[in-house]
């Protein structure tokens, strides 16, 4: 298979790609570290394009306030003076939440977006995990004395998903498990770290999949947060978090 394939990367990147052709795409990304890393850099590109885009440009919600704070009614007669100098300050909140927003939202992607790069360069790299193994017994105790909490992976003799192995991951400096699971030829990664105030406010909802071709779901479980981030369907990837909520509980 040919790796000249600039065109097809950028389409890749920007969720073009039609069915049959993001299948190929995804199976050639996992057989060609240069291609995956070719991926992984135009990612990083355009969400650093899109971050600067957005950093001066209001919200539409802004947008719509300003238009109806425009088309307002003249005040009358009997209001007085104080009333503008209130509307400057209601302007002022208005903008100042607006700000907060926006913030925390772009903090919130560019969270996640590190995390998708951690999954696409574990994809990338010759040796995706540390540990190789199958077996949960196996690879929950090589993580033991490595990090500062431990974990439990489910039981799964009947499922379709495949424990792969696992390989330490830091995030927002905080050191971390990073488990590799497979389902029909699709990679995800389940990322585990010790929960902060920093990480309260990550929702991933659709953002992954509409903005980096991934499916994900997070959530907080005995002090603990979890990301699953990967290219199989969003289906698989709430099946393969169910199982793991399942066995945080018997933990």
């Amino acid at each position: 298979m040919s790796c000249d394939r600039g065109a097809r990367l950028d389409r890749y990147v920007d969720s073009e790609l039609s069915g049959a052709e993001l299948t190929e795409m995804e199976a050639h990304l996992r057989a060609c570290p240069a291609c995956a890393a070719d991926a992984l850099s135009r990612l990083q590109l355009k969400r650093m394009t899109q971050a600067v885009g957005r950093r001066f440009s209001p919200r539409p919600e802004f947008r719509l306030r300003i238009e109806q704070s425009a088309r307002a009614p003249r005040r009358p007669r009997w209001a007085g003076p104080w009333v503008p100098a209130l509307a400057a300050a209601a302007a002022l909140v208005l903008l100042a939440i607006s700000a907060a927003v926006w913030l925390q939202q772009s903090r919130g992607e560019q969270a996640l977006g590190e995390l998708a790069d951690l999954h696409v360069s574990a994809l990338a790299s010759a040796n995706p995990v540390d540990v190789v193994s199958t077996d949960r017994h196996t690879v929950k105790p090589w993580f033991q004395g490595k990090l500062p909490f431990s974990f439990n992976l489910p039981e799964m003799p009947d499922s379709p998903f495949k424990l792969m192995g696992g390989r330490l991951a830091y995030f927002q400096q905080s050191p971390g498990a990073q488990l590799l699971f497979e389902i029909r030829k699709h990679r995800i990664s389940v990322f585990i770290f010790q929960n902060r105030a920093e990480l309260s406010g990550l929702n991933s909802g659709p953002l992954l999949r509409r903005k980096l071709a991934f499916s994900s779901e997070t959530w907080t479980a005995g002090g603990l947060r979890y990301f699953v981030v990967g290219d199989a369907s969003p289906s698989d990837v709430h099946e393969l978090s169910k199982l793991l909520k399942t066995a945080a509980e018997s933990q």
